[in-house]
């Protein structure tokens, strides 16, 4: 190969390589943006009054005395939305003892016509006319009213998810129902369902699918005492729920309710620092002493091949198998808990780790210069001696690199804890609970939350700011890792 193509490939190469490392560059931007924008939703927001109420009520902290005046004044604006629901309500029984009347009139004159031999089979066909009329009239209006009466339990429900339960009502038992909209985002969403009526229309064309429409609600309630209802919430929204820019920093140390509606996250970032750390004290002895052993002990051969090649296999299993297997060793033969608990999670997560643990110890262990072992034994020191303190430390930055990629699979694993520690709601456990209680964990609460919540879109900035958490926790490792690894190359190299 001549010079020119061989410089030729050597820029192409290069090529290949910046254009990689700019692709990789926007793919992360791509999807770390949306996550970093969306999961700060959880921690700075415009919180309304019923947020700060459900500070003081649940959490103990605000100001008593600001805030019985901000309610006041919601409450003023909050007034007349819930007088026109009463107003309608009212003028819904009014109208439907007015159509029943209206029926029993009409049914008496059909049976008057009927009875009437007096009157001419003219007059009688203009009479029955009239009436059929009327019968007509009258069908169309009650079914309006049907209309109306079944779109108002929802316009009620949507208005109750908005503002909360009136002045006056019993406390309810669950906490989403005692309180109106705690978010002005969701406030925006609940008054655009409030304002339309959404309907699923077959097309004329079979071969066309269906397609939405949406009609103004005001519409259907025209010439109701429900009628201003809907432009006076649209005008009016902020009066009666009062945003304010919040930074709620308590994310991160708040426990949360059952539903995840309010409160934060302690329990679960918790159970994953217990379970990656757990899972750590397991693999990290027993992978850097296993690579110790294959590189500097063991002697080439069938039996050295088949472990590594078991260890090459382990690596590669999904991390389900190991989940099944963990669940049914340590927790239905050992018996080292009773059902779920951290340490059974750890310990699967360690199994989970520790072929990856060994590789990057092992090419590690290797790495280190033949002329330091040499060195050391030179001068008198035994094979163990040289171990521990000359080619371990060498080995050092290689091995803690391993240990980082290994953490950081260790705390986004979901598959493993589903069976053997993970739960969907629970309390931040104490160190000594960790031997035989389960715990939320981040990554599993991250798919339930995405899976099986029963209003996955009212909690959607909870799952962005667990996956946000999620993140910035393994980042946070690693940099730690990465800033030990450091410093112990530069003391080495002084």
């Amino acid at each position: 190969m001549n010079n020119h193509t061989r410089k030729l490939v050597d820029r192409a190469f290069s090529g290949l390589g910046i254009t990689s490392i700019v692709l990789l560059s926007a793919a992360l931007l791509v999807i770390l943006a949306p996550m970093v924008v969306r999961g700060t939703g959880a921690f700075v927001f415009r919180g309304t009054v019923e947020y700060r109420q459900l500070l003081l009520e649940k959490f103990n902290r605000g100001n008593p005395d600001a805030l019985a005046s901000e309610r006041e004044e919601a409450i003023r604006a909050r007034r007349p939305v819930y007088d026109m629901l009463a107003a309608f309500e009212e003028e819904l029984e009014t109208t439907r003892e007015s159509h029943r009347e209206e029926r029993r009139e009409i049914r008496a004159e059909n049976r008057r016509l009927r009875r009437d031999d007096t009157l001419t089979e003219d007059r009688r066909e203009r009479a029955s006319a009239d009436v059929a009329r009327r019968e007509e009239r009258l069908e169309q209006e009650q079914e309006r009213l049907q209309r109306q009466e079944e779109d108002f339990h929802e316009v009620r429900d949507l208005v109750g998810e908005l503002l909360g339960p009136p002045p006056g009502e019993a406390t309810r038992f669950l906490w989403e129902t005692q309180y109106g909209q705690t978010r002005w985002d969701r406030v925006e969403v609940k008054i655009d369902l409030l304002m339309s009526i959404d309907q699923w229309v077959e097309p004329d064309d079979k071969n066309d699918s269906d397609y939405l429409v949406r009609t103004p609600r005001a519409e259907l309630y025209a010439g109701t005492a429900l009628a201003g209802l809907f432009d006076y919430v649209e005008k009016n929204a902020e009066a009666m729920l009062l945003p304010r820019w919040t930074f709620y920093w308590r994310f991160l140390t708040d426990k949360s309710d059952a539903t995840h509606y309010f409160g934060g996250i302690w329990a679960e970032i918790l159970g994953t620092i217990y379970l990656t750390l757990g899972s750590m004290l397991f693999a990290v002895p027993m992978g850097v002493i296993s690579a110790v052993y294959l590189v500097e002990y063991a002697k080439e051969g069938m039996l050295v091949r088949v472990l590594r090649t078991f260890i090459n296999t382990l690596a590669g299993v999904p991390s389900i198998v190991f989940g099944l297997f963990g669940a049914a060793f340590f927790i239905h033969t050992l018996h080292l808990s009773p059902g779920k608990s951290v340490l059974v999670g750890a310990l699967t997560l360690g199994l989970l780790i520790l072929p990856m643990v060994i590789r990057a110890s092992e090419e590690a262990i290797r790495s280190v210069p033949q002329t330091f072992k040499e060195a050391a034994l030179s001068v008198g020191a035994g094979k163990w001696r040289t171990v521990v303190t000359v080619i371990l430390p060498a080995a050092l930055p290689g091995i803690l690199t391993g240990i980082v990629i290994s953490m950081g699979r260790a705390a986004g694993e979901t598959a493993p804890i589903i069976f053997t520690a993970a739960v969907s709601v629970g309390q931040p456990l104490s160190l000594w609970e960790t031997f035989s209680q389960p715990t939320p964990a981040l990554p599993w609460n991250i798919y339930n939350i995405c899976t099986e919540h029963e209003a996955v879109d009212e909690i959607r900035h909870v799952q962005y700011g667990m996956v946000l958490t999620l993140v910035a926790i393994v980042l946070l490792l690693n940099l730690v890792a990465i800033f030990t690894r450091a410093r112990i190359t530069r003391k080495m190299r002084s």
